[in-house]
């Protein structure tokens, strides 16, 4: 632990260097690279050092280890330029069928008043879910209290829907995910609400950054050079991730989604320059 650092939204926190490592790891540095480079940025930190100017740092710190990392954004600004639908709905998706949950996506629950249109439904340790995907382009952003709210009536509409015999598919909780992080006033609400709320760094060690650190689910969002009509093309098909585009064939993922098998070469060539699948 260091000195004192500043957010982006001005307030201070204590510099942590397991978040350096855990950021290096997931742009592809060894363990022992990772904690080298902690360490140098450790001994430059000066009193208000803002968390862009450490990552600026780590950029320059990797670079020197993987050149190839200058192809890369870092996460938090990966996930920000994916579009809301199709691209984050997906990435959500897969990073729950990851992390061990039974997912189905999109479907339409059938309430006692409306039908409501869910991102997706997730099924772990006998509890079933259903999904909400809250996507910002502007990750400082919080995430309020009117998503919570909103779930807790949907999940009222459709547990009633189930009791009149409306439905068969019993809903227990509600879960959001966001690329933010929430409000205050959201998070006391859907504690009080029983609502899983999974944000950029919430719940602790279970938040966004923790669970694509721990798959090492990287998006093609992070990936410099790849426009978004690509990337949308790429979603449609069901392929959000960096594992997923090396997994492909070139020639048949170039007939689902209309992209020249040139580009998608491409693609798995700078993906495969530095990261193993």
């Amino acid at each position: 632990m260091g000195g004192l650092v500043k957010k982006a939204d001005g307030s201070m926190q204590v510099f942590d260097r397991e978040k350096i490592v855990r950021t290096c790891l997931r742009m592809g540095a060894d363990r022992r690279a990772a904690y080298e480079i902690a360490e140098r940025i450790e001994r430059r930190l000066y009193p208000g050092i803002s968390t862009e100017r450490i990552l600026q740092m780590i950029f320059q710190f990797m670079r020197g280890h993987k050149p190839s990392v200058s192809n890369l954004f870092d996460l938090r600004k990966g996930l920000s330029l994916m579009s809301s639908k199709p691209e984050f709905e997906v990435f959500v998706q897969a990073l729950l069928a990851r992390s061990g949950f039974e997912v189905t996506p999109n479907r339409l629950l059938v309430g006692r008043c409306v039908e409501h249109e869910v991102d997706a439904i997730a099924k772990k340790d006998g509890i079933t879910f259903f999904v909400e995907a809250k996507h910002h382009s502007m990750y400082h952003t919080l995430t309020g209290l009117d998503e919570s709210r909103i779930a807790r009536a949907v999940l009222e509409d459709v547990m009633e829907g189930v009791a009149i015999g409306k439905s068969d598919l019993k809903i227990d909780r509600a879960m959001i995910v966001t690329n933010t992080r929430y409000s205050e006033q959201a998070v006391r609400y859907g504690n009080c609400r029983n609502i899983l709320q999974i944000g950029w760094s919430s719940p602790t060690d279970k938040g966004l950054q923790s669970m694509v650190a721990g798959t090492k689910l990287l998006p093609l969002s992070c990936l410099r050079g790849l426009g978004l009509n690509a990337r949308i093309k790429l979603a449609l098909s069901g392929i959000v991730l960096f594992e997923q585009i090396v997994q492909e064939d070139t020639m048949e993922l170039a007939r689902k989604t209309g992209l020249p098998g040139e580009l998608i070469r491409n693609i798995k060539e700078k993906i495969e320059l530095d990261f193993s699948f």
